[in-house]
């Protein structure tokens, strides 16, 4: 696993074969990246399902072969009954139920404007039935579950409590547990999909379907409105970008958490951590980390409600005062991470010069666990990330979007590389992207290998809160002394976990050449042509 693919023509990574392929068929068919993301995005919301599906969310970072690379921010706020009364006497929203799936879903929304503005660079687009032709079928006829669902099926067996009949009768028939393999069929999702490719993706918000949505909506009580969808569209952002000495660096701004994936990479970059002392750059890497948290907790937030602009946090002097506070000889303990998030990355890039860095998510594990009866989609539950003290920075407000972990990440080279990384994982993200950045370009690790190598990560990865240093048990002997020599607390991991997430990589060449790098912790693989 140490060399990565190569091809002239495209390339794609996703953490499922099954999305990899569609990807790939689109791109052979004249496709742009753009167009082979929405037909991914289709199909691996039908056959990766505890990570993501219609009913949630997704962001977009495109660089296009010419002007400017745009955001497509593609989050739902808060419904308008999603108030703090909704919520009394209690101390903190559900994390499964009706309750929990209080936002409405912006990945469709996102499919679509990422269409509109293919459109309009003057590409014609493919027809929504080719392009979700793949997913439509999966969902009908039937697919084998991977083995990273049927390890969650396993481990949620024995606590459905708050998930919905309807999700039960979906994902556990017959109150079997599905195994790695076995046949998983969502009909009511297919017929959701065909509707979507016949009348279009805006039907989802303003048409026959988003009337079926808020009739389920209303029926098992949750907090969202026809309105709420008819209000709702995806909106282009401009990404945030930081000066790094190899390159530009690219990520989302509020209100995900790609500030920190920047800091964190621009604190190692200020303080000249070379990684040839893999202690010394873990150490650094997480102390690093540390100090973007406690930015994340007392600033980031939907930016409507922000008191500082994502830039100011950007800029080099509050870089530099961050990477001021870090101890090379001492772990400190002021900084908590936020929790876990399960999701999916993937990359795109096409013979036209389009690359895709994009991620779609239901926030946990299958999310909010309710299931729309009528047309079969698995709900949210990113709304958990609000809390229910008025006033705060993450307060619920009705039509306030929450805070989200999802960052897809890309950079733009010295040398003339073109490179879209990412990984699923909450916390976690920041501190891949950073591994994955720094082996590759800073250390000049070879793509594939940078991906395989054992990971780190700092924080709550699993719903447990404590906060610890995870480290996959591949690691040197020596590099986990020389980290609790400088007092990290540690605890030893399986290898290639998918605690550490499910990541990827796909880097241009100036010469055209496209490299693709894939994470054996996850189910896909990295394919071109």
């Amino acid at each position: 696993m140490n060399v990565s693919v190569m091809a002239p023509s495209g390339m794609v990574v996703t953490p499922h074969h099954l999305a990899t392929q569609t990807a790939i068929l689109i791109l052979r068919q004249g496709g742009t990246a753009v167009e082979a993301m929405v037909a991914a995005a289709a199909t691996i919301a039908v056959v990766y399902p505890h990570m993501n599906s219609i009913g949630g969310d997704g962001f977009w970072l495109i660089l296009p072969p010419s002007g400017d690379p745009i955001a497509i921010e593609a989050c739902g706020p808060a419904g308008s009954l999603a108030n703090l009364d909704l919520y009394a006497g209690l101390r903190k929203i559900p994390t499964r139920g009706p309750k929990s799936a209080l936002t409405v879903a912006g990945t469709v929304g996102g499919w679509e404007e990422a269409l509109k503005y293919i459109t309009e660079k003057g590409y014609n687009r493919m027809p929504l039935s080719y392009l979700l032709g793949d997913a439509i079928r999966y969902a009908e006829h039937g697919f084998p579950i991977s083995s990273s669902q049927s390890n969650t099926n396993l481990e949620f067996a024995k606590k459905l409590g708050n998930f919905s009949q309807e999700f039960k009768d979906v994902f556990y028939p017959g109150g079997r547990v599905l195994e790695t393999g076995d046949i998983l069929k969502q009909q009511a999702l297919a017929y959701t999909l065909k509707e979507l490719a016949n009348n279009g993706l805006d039907s989802f918000y303003r048409g026959n379907t988003a009337n079926l949505i808020a009739d389920d909506m209303a029926t098992i009580g949750m907090p969202i409105t026809k309105q709420d969808l008819t209000n709702y569209y995806a909106e282009r952002r401009q990404p945030l970008r930081l000066q790094h000495s190899h390159g530009e660096l690219l990520n989302l701004p509020p209100p995900t958490q790609g500030i920190l994936s920047l800091s964190i990479l621009g604190m190692l970059d200020e303080l000249h951590v070379d990684g040839k002392n893999e202690g010394h750059f873990i150490h650094s890497a997480v102390e690093a980390t540390k100090q973007a948290f406690k930015m994340r907790d007392e600033y980031i937030t939907d930016p409507k409600y922000m008191k500082v602009t994502p830039e100011s946090l950007l800029s080099h002097k509050n870089i530099f005062e961050m990477a001021s506070r870090i101890n090379f000889e001492r772990a400190s303990a002021d900084a908590k991470g936020d929790g876990p998030g399960d999701t999916i990355w993937m990359g795109i890039m096409d013979s036209y010069g389009f690359s895709v860095s994009f991620i779609q998510s239901v926030f946990h594990e299958y999310g909010s666990g309710v299931v729309l009866p009528k047309t079969g989609i698995l709900w949210q539950n990113r709304g958990v990330s609000f809390n229910l003290q008025e006033g705060s920075l993450r307060s619920l407000v009705p039509g306030k979007k929450p805070f989200h972990t999802l960052n897809p990440a890309a950079a733009l080279l010295n040398d003339g590389r073109v490179m879209v990384y990412g990984t699923r994982g909450g916390d976690g993200q920041p501190q891949t992207q950073a591994a994955i950045f720094h082996r590759y370009v800073v250390q000049g690790i070879n793509l594939q290998r940078s991906i395989y190598l054992p990971r780190w990560a700092y924080g709550p990865l699993t719903l447990d809160p404590t906060n610890i240093l995870r480290l996959e048990n591949r690691f040197d002997p020596v590099t986990v002394d020389y980290l609790k020599a400088r007092g990290h607390k540690i605890e030893i991991i399986p290898e290639f976990s998918e605690m550490m997430g499910q990541a990827g990589a796909l880097v241009k060449h100036p010469d055209g050449m496209i490299e693709g790098g894939w994470d054996v912790r996850s189910n896909g693989f990295a394919a071109g042509y």
